[in-house]
């Protein structure tokens, strides 16, 4: 592995950046050319991404150098240098691997969009935004791509900025994670003040020998890796900072596929494994667990009355996410990445379907106007269905192995965590099969005008998505067989500490437990929903509680927003702008309203006084230079 091939891997998707984003004008009248450009961009930083996972899969060491110091001082250096281990290697395979499937996609998706390149331009900025996250040897380059991706977070998700809907959301996705991002700088500042460093290998070699300034005493490192906890809070929708993803299904769709479930969010569950080293040291691991395993249930019972879409696969999103910081935060990090990767695979599937649905039914989301669509559309259900078994837990498909593995190592960490684990997998598999019964299933509720139109998606869409289920049918086979001893696990044991909690107990129980689990979730869905439409209206409290989402929004707008807003309104226009800024303007036009007044006198029109006036200045002019000088 060499540095060359990571500059290329990098350089790549700036380069498609920075074509369609400077010659974009050029090139609307063929807007085909603009779309595959973006895809070759990325398409070659999957080629140098498998070449980089070959090196390291052949026994190559960590590639670990430093290109340069970005910034000096007098005790410290910030350099721009890549880290590509095991980790790394797999983060790039899906950030690149799904990333090109969903720009290809993308092609036949936004077909006739005004902003066509515009789009992809700003799909290969994330591209590379999230490339340097990873690559990063130090905490700042992290935090570089950290900001990068939430920068085309926010561009992507105000994509259409003539919505109201969706500059509101692009607003609220940016000021949510700015909060995160808060938490995630104070966490860098307490470790560079405790290790005078921002680099990985020096902070968790220090960190190892207990080499490092207790800058607030035996807490140092509890307070650190709680904060830089708060930014993966941020940028990966966990509770309390969940609220900005649902609203983010308001850009386009393949944006969510990418963006909202298979790379950005999962930047905090990387950022908490890259980081295993402190958190083990510093214990706070429970604290991501019981984080994690509350947003699991939280947003899964969200999602069980939820009828647009996209918006359950968000919750969907959400709560696995949750699953992720569970498996993390309980010391199964390489469970928690194993989950990362597969659910990169199914849920980008399951949002790209969605998409391959929305372009049929002309842009339709509500479930309840669909209905029968298996007839119409049959590649899309196959592949949906495909990727709705995997998130499911389904014997043998990819989510089956990644969530047994943590709901395993669940269970040597807290039998609660494990249980509100498994409760949340019965809720996945049913909210997911309501989505699919009721669109997919039973007679057709589509209106007429929209039904003569229906059919399957253009090749262009479905061949990405027929791909896509492989390695959401196979991937975890693949690589969790054996369980804990599986390949994935010795892949990747260089990188991390070994766990404080040991999976314990039978393996193969666990497995059938979740797996009779996740088939009661189909089951019961089958049941309700194989010949039902859910209700236009909630019928009880809690079906009411549930389908306006706890009012979390309406609480935190009655708590935060409002307040602020009239705070704001108050400060800034009654007291800045009409008191202080008004009042100096008014008083200056006192002021000259006086001089002027009073100057007026003096212009009284009579020529005599005018003249007497100029010999008594003259004669005051020459007394002062004859007397005085």
């Amino acid at each position: 592995m060499t540095i060359e091939l990571i500059v290329v891997l990098l350089a790549a998707p700036l380069v498609g950046f920075l074509i369609n984003g400077l010659l974009g004008k050029w090139l609307k009248g063929n807007e085909q050319l603009s779309g595959w450009i973006g895809s070759l961009a990325v398409l070659v930083s999957l080629v140098c991404s498998i070449i980089a996972f070959a090196s390291l899969h052949g026994g190559a060491a960590p590639f670990d150098e430093t290109l340069y110091e970005w910034i000096t001082g007098e005790s410290f250096a910030f350099n721009i240098g890549f880290r590509v281990d095991a980790l790394t290697s797999m983060m790039l395979l899906v950030i690149t691997g799904v990333g090109f499937l969903i720009h290809v996609y993308s092609i036949g998706y936004m077909h006739g969009d005004a902003g066509y390149t515009r789009y992809f331009a700003y799909l290969n900025l994330f591209v590379f935004a999230m490339l340097i996250l990873v690559l990063g040897n130090n905490y700042l380059m992290m935090f570089v791509g950290w900001e990068g991706v939430g920068l085309c977070s926010y561009l992507l998700i105000g994509f259409w900025y003539e919505r109201q809907t969706a500059t509101d959301a692009g607003k609220k996705a940016f000021i949510v994670n700015r909060i995160g991002d808060f938490g995630f700088l104070l966490g860098m500042f307490t470790l560079f003040a405790a290790f005078g460093t921002l680099d990985f290998t020096s902070i968790f070699d220090a960190a190892e020998a207990d080499n490092f300034q207790k800058v607030f005493g035996a807490s140092t490192l509890v307070i650190a890796t709680l904060l830089l906890f708060v930014g993966a809070i941020g940028k990966s929708a966990q509770i309390p900072l969940y609220v900005w993803l649902p609203d983010a299904m308001e850009g386009p769709t393949p944006v969510s596929a990418l963006i909202h479930a298979a790379t950005m969010v999962t930047a905090g569950v990387y950022m908490i494994a890259r980081s295993a080293v402190l958190y083990n040291i510093a214990h706070t691991g429970e604290v991501v667990a019981w984080i994690g395993v509350l947003t699991a249930f939280f947003a899964a019972t969200i999602a069980l009355t939820q009828n647009d879409i996209k918006r359950i696969l968000a919750y969907s999103t959400v709560s696995q996410l949750g699953y992720m910081f569970l498996g993390v935060g309980v010391g199964a990090y390489a469970s928690g990445i194993f989950h990362l990767v597969t659910h990169a695979f199914f849920k980008g599937l399951m949002f790209l379907t969605a998409g391959s649905v929305m372009h049929a039914m002309a842009n339709e989301l509500d479930m309840r106007k669909m209905g029968g669509l298996k007839a119409k559309m049959p590649i899309t259900h196959w592949t949906f269905l495909v990727g709705a078994l995997a998130i499911a837990g389904f014997p043998f498909l990819s989510g089956f192995w990644s969530k047994d593995e943590i709901l395993h190592s669940a269970w040597g960490s807290s039998p609660i965590i494990y249980v509100i684990g498994l409760v949340t997998a019965f809720l996945t598999a049913f909210y997911m099969f309501r989505l699919i019964f009721v669109t997919f299933y039973g007679e057709s509720r589509v209106e007429p005008e929209v039904a003569s139109h229906l059919h399957e998606s253009p090749s262009v869409m479905w061949v990405p998505l027929a791909i896509l289920a492989i390695p959401s049918a196979l991937i975890g086979l693949l690589l969790g067989w054996g369980g804990h001893d599986s390949w994935l696990h010795h892949f990747t044991k260089s990188v991390f500490p070994e766990a404080h909690h040991d999976a314990s107990g039978n393996m193969i129980l666990f497995m059938v437990i979740s797996s009779v689990v996740g088939l009661a979730g189909i089951a019961f869905a089958w049941s309700r929903y194989r010949d039902r439409t859910p209700s236009d209206e909630p019928t009880n409290a809690l079906h009411k509680l549930l389908a306006n989402k706890y009012y979390v929004d309406e609480v935190y707008n009655a708590l935060i927003v409002q307040p602020i807003k009239n705070g704001s309104h108050y400060l800034l226009w009654r007291i800045v702008d009409n008191g202080i800024i008004d009042g100096i303007v008014n008083g200056v036009g006192a002021i000259i309203r006086f001089i002027g007044g009073t100057l007026r006198r003096f212009q009284t029109g009579i020529v005599q006084a005018y003249i007497v006036s100029m010999v008594l200045g003259i004669v005051l002019f020459l007394a002062y230079y004859l007397f005085f000088t």
